[in-house]
């Protein structure tokens, strides 16, 4: 559905009101996913009447793809904020960016998770578009994790020989699967017990 003509609200308004829509899509979007979520539950969550959600998104498709986005940044700079901090090791960092994800899970009862991946498992049901998105932004989650091995093998942690790439997307891979089952259990230990695994299973010097 596109856009409805009509007056605009004010910038201010637009942009706050937007935002707010943006909150609401990833909160809901982490939990139930694409398709089951509906504009009216999100809509009444922001106070918008659903006519005027036309004013901020042309569709629904639209709103997803906002919100790929949005979720793309927020986690990348997550991830900035874990692998590049030089106050640890390099395989500290990864630790850290775990015991965070977990902390994260469970302020949120594990109810949520990762927009990616429940969006990749709708991806039959979704917009053809999105699955390019959907793949950049695990290429680029993989392309921040590599670089981390790499200071790893940098300062001695893992062997020379270690495939950082490969690792990486080895890494994303099962996290992604460990993330869903946390939310089936409703607890931590398939997050905790594929990070140690991975950890431990590295190529060492």
């Amino acid at each position: 559905m596109r856009r409805k003509p009509g007056r605009p609200p004010r910038v201010d308004a637009t942009r706050d009101t937007r935002e707010a829509l943006l909150r609401a899509g990833l909160g809901v979007l982490t939990e139930k996913g694409f398709v089951a979520s509906g504009l009216d539950e999100l809509l009444r969550r922001v106070g918008v009447p659903k006519g005027s959600f036309y004013y901020y998104f042309d569709s629904k498709e639209a709103f997803g793809a906002a919100l790929i986005e949005r979720y793309a940044a927020y986690f990348a700079r997550k991830l900035d904020r874990h692998f590049l901090d030089e106050a640890l090791s390099p395989l500290a960092r990864l630790q850290a960016f775990v015991d965070d994800a977990c902390t994260g899970m469970a302020r949120h009862a594990f109810r949520r998770g990762c927009l990616v991946g429940n969006l990749g498992q709708e991806i039959a049901a979704l917009p053809e578009a999105y699955r390019e998105s959907l793949r950049a932004v695990l290429a680029d989650w993989e392309g921040r994790l590599a670089g981390c091995l790499e200071a790893a093998k940098e300062a001695g942690e893992l062997a020379a020989s270690a495939d950082c790439a490969r690792l990486a997307a080895y890494f994303w891979t099962g996290w992604e699967g460990a993330v869903l089952r946390a939310k089936l259990e409703g607890g931590e230990r398939a997050l905790r017990l594929f990070a140690e695994g991975f950890i431990a299973t590295l190529p060492r010097r």
